[in-house]
């Protein structure tokens, strides 16, 4: 069988010899919305699990929580529909009244030009934006979850009377999915909230699809009880960010009722595991740098048999993509000690995807097709490859025939046995 698989701009073909049993996993394709203004104003008109805007006591203030640049919400879409219906639900309510926080949780707070890109003057006139500091923004803390996740978040949200949430639910490593009130918790928490809230990755139910039972889904949803975030705006979108779920409402309501949708959209039932995975990030931006691939072989992993083998491609043109990664996993001899170390120490931002990395690694035999620096990729502890020479090998020595998976976008997929 043969297959083109995105790579980078460009494209990969491949040659799978006969004597394979060849699957292709993909996300499934769901209709997308036409008219997103009445989308939009059908959710606003019916929210889920709560009341709308028009029951509510006028506010004096108003924060909208916003995704950074890292996320694919539709922010200059959505963000002007819900200010026009604010503004219609309280009349009296100014623009000066109402400020954006685009939510950067633990990554780079953007620059005046970055707040620009993301929420520009025509998007929302007369109010105020700025990005979210976890580590200078001033705080205020709430106590502390169940968990002992400590809540502290930006103090300008916290003093709003009305705190509003504009995002997108997508299947996540350890959160299970996004969505809900993670937009604030997670965007407009302190340094110390999110890396408490995180450390809970190692929870056995931790994993991308699932929030049953999920220490970090749940203490997330407690910190926004806590808060008191009475209504998000969250869509879903497809592999080419299309919308094809728009939903509003009380928060936990909003991203259970959406993660159906997410489930449907990415999550690919398989009768069992896989002898081989190839898969491609899905080409730009998905394998823009090692950072963001990292997702794809986490994924890749779960369609593979425990010690089978999984090659990933990833162009990678702009490296490794974050400097605390690099430093830190190449400075660890070993994935197994990237693992010890990790467990022992506690999150940190930017390691935390090499420990991710770690487990794919110390579970399964790895290649990876990429234009890096091959010494580069070693110290980040991958073996480059040459992907029809390793596919025809891991055949040939395979005693019978090996079942093996492509998947053509594994970035936007997630797997589970049915």
């Amino acid at each position: 069988m043969n297959v083109t698989l995105k790579y980078g701009q460009t494209e990969r073909e491949l040659s799978i010899s006969d004597r394979a049993d060849v699957s292709i996993l993909s996300p499934s394709a769901v209709p997308v919305i036409e008219d997103v203004d009445k989308a939009f104003e059908e959710a606003l008109d019916f929210p889920l699990g709560g009341n709308g805007l028009e029951t509510m006591e006028a506010p004096g203030s108003v924060v909208i929580a916003v995704s950074d640049e890292s996320r694919p919400t539709p922010t200059k879409v959505l963000l002007p529909l819900l200010l026009k219906r604010l503004y219609r639900a309280f009349p009296d309510l100014t623009p000066r009244q109402v400020l954006i926080v685009i939510g950067s949780g633990l990554h780079p707070p953007l620059d005046d030009e970055g707040i620009r890109r993301v929420v520009p003057e025509s998007t929302a006139p007369g109010c105020r934006v700025i990005a979210h500091d976890a580590v200078h923004s001033p705080m205020t803390d709430y106590g502390t979850t169940s968990r002992k996740t400590p809540v502290v978040m930006n103090r300008e949200v916290a003093e709003a009377d009305l705190k509003l949430v504009i995002g997108n639910i997508d299947p996540h490593q350890f959160v299970g999915f996004t969505g809900g009130s993670k937009g604030i918790v997670i965007g407009c928490g302190a340094k110390a909230t999110i890396e408490a809230n995180h450390a809970l990755m190692f929870d056995e139910n931790a994993y991308v699809g699932n929030i049953e039972g999920n220490a970090v889904r749940m203490d997330i949803d407690e910190a926004g009880d806590m808060i008191g975030i009475p209504l998000v705006v969250n869509v879903v979108l497809d592999a080419s960010n299309r919308m094809v779920r728009l939903i509003a409402g009380e928060p936990k309501t909003v991203y259970r009722e959406g993660l159906k949708t997410c489930a449907d959209l990415y999550g690919v039932a398989i009768d069992e595991k896989y002898d081989i995975v190839v898969a491609s990030c899905g080409g730009y931006p998905k394998d823009l740098n090692m950072y963001q691939a990292q997702k794809g072989f986490a994924h890749a992993a779960l369609a593979a048999k425990p010690g089978g083998k999984i090659l990933v491609l990833a162009q990678c043109p702009h490296g490794v993509g974050d400097d605390v990664y690099f430093d830190y996993v190449s400075t660890m001899p070993t994935p197994e000690a990237v693992l010890d170390d990790f467990r022992e120490k506690g999150f940190r931002m930017g390691a935390h995807k090499a420990f991710l990395m770690s487990r794919t690694l110390v579970a399964f035999d790895v290649a990876i097709a990429s234009d890096m620096n091959p010494e580069t990729l070693r110290l980040c502890h991958l073996t480059v490859c040459e992907p029809q020479e390793t596919i025809e090998g891991w055949i040939a020595e395979f005693p019978g025939n090996p079942r093996v998976a492509v998947v053509p976008k594994v970035n936007s997929a997630y797997f589970y046995e049915k």
